[in-house]
């Protein structure tokens, strides 16, 4: 897993059950939020729900699988 999907990853191990938006987390992770970059952090979201690993209770909202 790259550098990026484990930072992900490990925000949404921290906190159970906590839900987070692209860029709320890209906040969180001091990271820059322009759009081209929340889109890049929305594409590795999707990519974490379609491998199974967190779920998507709401339109742009993440969570961990339980």
């Amino acid at each position: 897993m790259s550098t990026a999907y484990q930072t992900i990853v490990n925000v949404f191990n921290q906190p159970p059950d906590q839900e987070f938006r692209a860029r709320d987390l890209r906040e969180l992770l001091g990271m820059p939020t322009d759009e081209e970059c929340v889109n890049i952090t929305r594409s590795r979201l999707g990519r974490l729900t379609r491998q199974g690993f967190l779920i998507q209770p709401g339109r742009g909202r993440y969570r961990k699988r339980t």
